[in-house]
């Protein structure tokens, strides 16, 4: 069946995962796992320091750091770029659309929701928004899974498709946890904004992904050039 295919299935399960977190926490619910994975990579007899030596908090800083814009907005526009260069203008539109929406939603759902950030733990990072979904998960998630899609669509090959999904989920992970490491948001902020990420990625790529394919054919059609891209989804 059409529903049973993870390219559907996924997105539908994170965005009802999305929905269902959310309502728990308008709601005023509290999660028990979220304190004790907050607690999980505090030290035991001194709840303000993180777990390990100062290297490892150094490297979790400038691995949140990727989550920022300016990190996730270079990803942006250099993977734009690329696309632009190399013949798919219309998926390098698309790909900025698709963030700059996702900010612009990240935005009004950090407004609308207001959850205060953890106050268990002194953060090792500075913050300036509200706290749920956590929008360094939300927005790596649709950008690198973004990217992934739209450049599995232009490439032609399963391999570079592969690849590309497999390196933004190691990194939409390590940025995630990070999050919780530095004690800047709640897991249950991490996991709302991976799977609101999941969800509008997904349809990023099978709706404008599609349209953009979709058009580029049909002007190497008319123009009688080569045809470079071709359909594809995030989970080829």
């Amino acid at each position: 069946m059409l529903l049973l295919q993870p390219r559907i299935l996924l997105p539908t399960a994170a965005a009802f995962g999305f929905l269902g977190l959310a309502i728990f926490v308008i709601a005023g619910r509290d999660f028990a796992f979220d304190t004790r994975l907050v607690m999980l990579f505090r030290d035991a007899a001194d709840p303000s320091t993180p777990l390990g030596p100062a290297w490892l908090r150094e490297m979790m800083r400038d691995v949140t750091a990727l989550g920022s814009f300016v990190g996730l907005g270079a990803m942006t526009v250099v993977a734009a770029l690329t696309l632009r260069l190399c013949g798919h203008p219309r998926l390098a539109f698309g790909l900025i659309a698709t963030v700059l929406a996702a900010v612009v939603m990240s935005t009004l759902l950090k407004i609308a929701i207001g959850r205060e950030r953890p106050d268990i733990v002194e953060h090792a990072a500075l913050t300036f928004t509200a706290s749920f979904p956590s929008g360094h998960a939300f927005l790596s998630a649709v950008v690198l899974l973004s990217i992934a899609g739209f450049v599995g669509i232009a490439s032609r090959r399963a391999d570079i498709s592969r690849i590309c999904l497999w390196t933004a989920w190691i990194m939409i992970v390590a940025i995630g946890v990070s999050r919780v490491y530095l004690g800047v948001h709640w897991p249950s902020d991490v996991l709302g904004g991976w799977c609101l990420g999941v969800t509008w990625s997904s349809i990023a790529v099978a709706w404008l992904g599609r349209l953009a394919a979709g058009a580029e054919a049909r002007e190497a059609g008319a123009t009688g050039a080569p045809l470079r891209g071709r359909q594809g989804t995030i989970a080829e």
